[in-house]
């Protein structure tokens, strides 16, 4: 369920131009489309967190009479597209703020498996077989993720150690993270993993790589994300959450099936890596075999 293609093409293409107030709820219009169409333009200002004005001005802006106008656009799409998600955010708006910890938690968790469903869409499946098919291609893969973004990258250049020696994790100490970018070639691919607010280092780091020549595929959560402009590839990954803090579950989820997409390219390949993996881990007397007594 989106606006007319055309209307959101416009709003990404001129997200540049516009002011930081009109980026802020530009954002949140290509990202809550069903909200816009559903309540009231001071409710969906107050969750954007702009003044009712500027949604006026962002309709304006856009070439439309007035907000209204790009209400209805919402709306006429949410008419085609049916009531699934739309169930949803009349049930969040009309919803009380207390909770319990048991309802907290069934929201997370209801919020969280809604968010992987969409990542099944065509257009998500899309994106992800083109980024893989890019990383594959590559000689070796750069991984790098910031901040709350570390935890993913580190799980993706840590799966894909165990499959042979083409990742490289743009991390470590004192600032020496980039340092690995020396040897760098237009051979190599970078999967840069970040989301809002976007950590400087990352994108400094993603630049310099593609003026090296370095392509640059991400992992982030919007398509007015500055990722997009230097990426060849963009897989989007949702992070609103019932939380006070945004979610990485799909960021991760999106990590595990480029994995298991790599994987299965040659598989022969991958199932002799992974015997490797084990016979390593098992002189290493890693992980524990012993069933535990029961008396």
């Amino acid at each position: 369920m989106q606006p007319s293609d055309s209307l959101r093409e416009q709003m990404i293409a001129q997200y540049d131009a516009m002011s930081a107030q009109l980026q802020q709820a530009a954002r949140y219009v290509l990202e809550h489309p069903e909200e816009v169409a559903l309540v009231s333009m001071r409710e969906v200002a107050r969750l954007a967190g702009v003044q009712p004005a500027t949604m006026t001005r962002l309709a304006k802006f856009l070439g439309l009479a007035g907000y209204d106008e790009l209400r209805a656009q919402h709306a006429a799409a949410l008419r085609q597209g049916g009531d699934g998600f739309a169930a949803k955010v009349r049930q969040r708006v009309n919803e009380g703020s207390e909770r319990g910890a048991s309802d907290t938690a069934l929201h997370m968790l209801q919020g969280l498996s809604a968010q992987l469903a969409k990542l099944c869409e065509p257009d998500s499946l899309r994106r992800l077989e083109a980024t893989a098919d890019r990383l594959r291609s590559a000689r070796k893969v750069y991984v790098l993720g910031l901040r709350s973004s570390h935890a993913v990258a580190w799980h993706f250049h840590y799966v894909m150690t165990l499959l042979g020696e083409r990742s490289v994790h743009l991390d470590g100490p004192g600032g020496t993270g980039g340092d690995a970018l020396i040897r760098a070639t237009p051979e190599d691919v970078m999967l840069v993993i970040s989301i809002k607010p976007y950590a400087t280092g990352a994108l400094e780091l993603a630049q310099l790589a593609k003026e090296q020549g370095v392509g640059i595929v991400s992992i982030t959560d919007s398509e007015v994300s500055p990722l997009v402009a230097l990426s060849e590839q963009a897989v989007f990954c949702p992070t609103e959450s019932d939380s006070f803090f945004h979610t990485l579950t799909p960021a991760l989820a999106i990590s595990e099936v480029l994995c298991s997409l790599l994987a299965e390219f040659d598989r022969p390949k991958t199932l002799d890596a992974l015997q490797q993996a084990d016979e390593h881990l098992s002189h290493l007397n890693t992980y524990s075999t012993a069933i535990p007594r029961r008396d």
